[in-house]
């Protein structure tokens, strides 16, 4: 699209109404191709990010702090240039196209207001910058005061205006340029929980009336759930999972997402025959199809948790905690090790012996990742065979590795003819269970050091993602609770680590 093409007058987005009217579907308006924003030391925000976002859709980013989210937000709006990959609009590549050139407005959480200027000068300021008639920009200025529902108030200061009537005029100043897509960069971040709710609403109705693309971007999964059509749900700047609000609550593709939308039960476990999972000491019915022997994360939303007499259910255990949150009540149950979460209606008592049961329609089943961190090493020669280990050696029987193979008189590796192996040419994996390390505070005891990333309660014990200082990634089991950027360093004892040739 030229960056020159006009909208229609009366239209808040650009009509496909060829392709739309043959395919009788919407088309993308925007599509990210493997777009990756890295910066001078080297740190990726995004990484191969593929996305496709159709007309009228409201689609929102969710994830943590420094995930990615309002990296990809600012190459969409054109303030941000990506490292590689394309920004298509309407199929034609615009990511090198300067932001004011660019059909997209952007509402930031500060607002970003003149306090100088009244409302009707704040909203008309983009329209006077344009050189349009006074009569023209009267008429558009009036529009929009009307969709947001603050009509009369043109001579208002901005001072006097209250955080949701300060973003509502924020977004009005967006609309008025007749944006085909709105950005919304956490725009309701600034206002207490009850104006939030308010305006998540209001934000919904909005959209449905003007029929325009949102996309926005929050780290509240009640804001995401509550707005959205499209979830992106992103971590460590990349995408985990995209899908409908349902599909991303009842379905999680993954552990952290399991886990970072709502909450969750997420327990270790196995297929034990065709449609049923063994967890928490117990087996159960599914209706997920899995092969049998299959190492898996079941997640149990709270909510499908069901008590029961002690006799009667199929999990039995003490109830340790009681907390009313207004519509339930959140009750701990202890099981062995097993800790459960339950949402219920009903009160119970600190100290009951009761029976947890677990519909098939409740456990959904994703296949565990990380069961082994999973290294690949040179092999190195230098008076002796090793291999390169993060930032140290490590030593390695070779002639258990590769089959057939000896050490000769002068000690170098030989095949059964006497040949000398050319070990160049040979990866070794190198492979450690995650509950096989431990984590300490004291940065001398491992093998290496670094900060706790991310972190899931998995029932009986906490999954670590651990980034070393060689950004190399360890997933650790410990049953010890440990803070998110808390600085430890891995302990891995040589006789856990096991040796592979990678084919």
């Amino acid at each position: 699209m030229s960056p020159d093409k006009k909208l229609k007058p009366d239209l808040w987005q650009k009509e496909d109404w060829e392709l739309e009217g043959k395919t009788g579907s919407k088309v993308n308006i925007i599509e990210l191709k493997s777009i990756t924003r890295r910066f001078e030391d080297g740190f990726a925000a995004v990484e191969d990010m593929n996305l496709e976002i159709k007309r009228g859709e409201f689609v929102t980013f969710l994830g943590p702090s420094g995930c990615g989210k309002t990296t990809t937000l600012r190459m969409i709006a054109g303030f941000e240039i990506p490292t590689e990959g394309q920004i298509l609009l309407h199929g034609e590549d615009i990511s090198g196209m300067p932001a004011y050139e660019r059909p997209i407005n952007t509402v930031f959480q500060r607002y970003a207001l003149f306090p100088h200027m009244n409302i009707y000068d704040n909203i008309a300021f983009g329209l006077k910058l344009k050189k349009l008639p006074k009569a023209e920009i009267k008429k558009k200025v009036k529009r929009v005061l009307e969709m947001v529902d603050l009509e009369g108030f043109e001579t208002r200061k901005v001072s006097t205006l209250s955080g949701g009537q300060q973003q509502r005029i924020a977004i009005a100043r967006a609309l008025v340029n007749e944006p085909e897509i709105l950005l919304l960069d956490e725009p309701l971040g600034a206002l207490d929980l009850k104006m939030r709710k308010e305006m998540q609403l209001e934000l919904k109705s909005m959209h449905e009336k003007l029929g325009i693309t949102f996309i926005y971007v929050t780290h509240d999964q009640e804001e995401a759930l509550t707005m959205s059509d499209k979830i992106v749900v992103m971590s460590e700047g990349r995408v985990q999972q995209i899908g409908t609000p349902e599909d991303i609550y009842n379905e999680p593709k993954n552990a952290f997402v399991a886990d970072f939308i709502g909450d969750s039960n997420i327990f270790n476990g196995i297929m034990t025959d065709k449609l049923k999972v063994r967890f928490c000491g117990t087996q159960f019915d599914c209706l997920d199809d899995v092969p049998h022997g299959t190492l898996i994360d079941a997640v149990v939303r709270p909510e499908d948790v069901i008590i029961t007499s002690e006799e009667e259910g199929a999990i039995k255990g003490v109830v340790t905690s009681v907390i009313f949150k207004g519509v339930h009540y959140e009750i701990t149950v202890e099981s062995g090790k097993n800790e459960i979460v339950i949402q219920s209606t009903k009160a119970a008592k600190v100290g009951d012996r009761v029976g947890l049961n677990i519909e098939p329609d409740g456990i959904h089943i994703m296949i565990a990742e990380h069961t082994l961190n999973k290294i690949e090493s040179n092999i190195v020669f230098d008076k002796e065979y090793y291999l390169e280990f993060l930032d140290g050696e490590l030593k390695c029987d070779f002639t258990k590795l590769i089959p057939g193979s000896h050490m000769d008189e002068a000690g170098v590796l030989v095949d059964a003819n006497g040949d000398e192996i050319d070990t160049d040419k040979l990866k070794v994996v190198i492979s450690v269970k995650p509950d096989d390390i431990s984590m300490s505070d004291d940065e001398e005891a491992g093998i290496i050091s670094g900060k706790i990333i991310n972190l899931i309660y998995k029932g009986d014990h906490y999954s670590y993602v651990v980034r070393t200082d060689v950004d190399q990634d360890f997933i650790v089991d410990d049953e010890d609770l440990w803070n998110m950027e808390d600085r430890v360093s891995l302990i891995i004892p040589e006789d856990k680590i096991e040796y592979s040739l990678k084919k």
